[in-house]
């Protein structure tokens, strides 16, 4: 009886691997919206400690990284761990913004939402439909 427990338990600790796995890789949920003069871009990261979040912008690419922080002592305790414990992920900006040039207006987490503004300097040609 108590290897078909043992089997078990490793098999639910699999599973909330790869659930974990599979949620690193696909998260955070991101929504950008424009208007005028400023890109707002908002990032679902529940669970993080925002010093544990780092934000880069190169060129139009921005960088989101974060990982979480765990005790030994919480890891050996760990029944169930399927929410991410890392973020790296890569977006492409809907604008352009020049290499030396990015600047962010503001950037604000609160209740695991991050909400970042970009002032717009530059957008790409309107072309012209004949």
């Amino acid at each position: 009886m108590d290897l078909v427990k043992s089997m078990a338990k490793e098999m639910m600790r699999e599973i909330d691997n790869k659930s974990r796995e599979f949620y690193e890789f696909v998260l955070p949920p991101i929504d950008i919206e424009i208007d005028e003069n400023v890109l707002t871009i908002v990032i679902d990261i529940p669970g993080f400690d925002k010093n544990d979040i780092n934000l880069s912008i190169n060129g139009n690419i921005l960088s989101i990284n974060a990982e979480k922080k765990h005790s030994e002592e919480k890891k050996n305790t760990m029944i169930c761990n399927q929410r991410p414990n890392v973020i790296d992920k890569k977006i492409r900006l809907p604008i352009h913004i020049k290499q030396g040039e990015e600047k962010v207006n503001s950037a604000k987490y609160s209740q695991g939402v991050l909400t970042l503004s970009i002032p717009i300097t530059k957008r790409g040609k309107n072309i012209s439909i004949e």
